[in-house]
Order: C-alpha cells, then structure tokens, then sequence
C-alpha cells in the first residue's frame, strides 16, 4: 500500500506507531486546512479556477472553503482593499480562532497593486499580519497552489505553543488585535 503522506518521525513496530502529541497535531493541521476567500476584484475568479477539477485544491485538504470566520483556520485575501473596508478584513481576522494564517494573493493585496491612490490600502500588512504573499497579477492558479503549500509547511512545523509566546502577543499588540 502506498504511503498517501509522510509518517512524522517516531518509533513504529508490529501494529502501532508512537510518535509526539505534538507532530500529530501538525500532520492533522497541515492537511487539512478550511480556507476563508476574501475575494474583492480579479485574483477571486482565480481562485475560482483553481477550486475547480482542472487544479483541484481538494488534493491537499482544502475542499472544504468556509464562508464563516469562526470555521476557517486560513484567510485568503485577494484583490483591492480599500481604506474603508480594511475594518471589515480585520474584523474577519479577529473572528477566526486561533491558529489562524493569512495568505495575501495577488499585488493589490500584498501592496496596493497599480492602485497607488488614497483610498486604497498598500498592503494588508498595515492592518494584519501576513503568513505567505502570492505574487501576480493576478496570480495563476500554480501559484496559488504554491503558496498553500508553504502554508502548509507554516502550519506543519509550528509549535503548538507559539501562540501563547510573548512574541506572538507582541506581534499581534503591535496590530491593534488583542
């Protein structure tokens, strides 16, 4: 029978494998992420095709996109942020649970794209912090294949207890999110 993921590291024999609390988590985690589009221009119909048949994102266990904050572990930002909707986006990211990550898709919402006007925001990272930017114009559907890859790498080497670390709380203070 083929392996369908790697086994963490531990200590297998004849009918049972031991391994940490810990890399378990991380395995179930990293396989099984419930994104959450925030979809405001072009780099959303991208996404769009990439959910579909011909890429199947269901492949790394992200079949399942949530339309609640309070279900999804991962925000999936793309396209234009304007100033006034940047309270809504760090509402939303307030509302998800922790462990939660962020991917900025496409160059609007890494850095405001062509958009360098008043009313649109450079950069999510003003207001929340970012996991994995998605660069493009829009991005094609590899790309945003690949950055939930390295998310998954995020997720699968994280330490449960990094969110309760002093830096983590820092980083978090220095957002305004509590």
């Amino acid at each position: 029978m083929a392996n369908l993921v790697n086994a963490p590291d531990g200590v297998p024999g004849q009918g049972f494998f031991l391994t940490s609390v810990e890399k378990a988590v991380a395995l179930a985690r990293k396989n099984s992420i419930w994104p959450l589009p925030f979809a405001t221009s072009c780099c959303g119909i991208e996404f769009m095709a990439t959910m579909g048949s011909h890429y199947d994102f269901a492949r790394f266990g992200s079949e399942r996109p949530s339309f609640s904050p309070r279900q999804a572990d991962l925000l999936m930002v793309m396209g234009t942020v304007a100033k006034k909707l940047g309270p809504v986006l760090k509402q939303v990211y307030e509302q998800m649970a922790e462990p939660r990550w962020v991917l900025a898709m496409g160059a609007c919402a890494s850095t405001g794209g062509i958009f360098d006007t008043y009313s649109v925001l450079q950069g999510i990272d003003k207001i929340i912090p970012v996991d994995v930017y998605v660069p493009g114009c829009p991005p094609r559907p590899e790309q945003v294949i690949d950055g939930l890859m390295r998310i998954q790498d995020l997720v699968g080497k994280e330490s449960l207890r990094r969110r309760h670390s002093p830096e983590y709380k820092d980083l978090l203070a220095g957002y305004g999110i509590e």
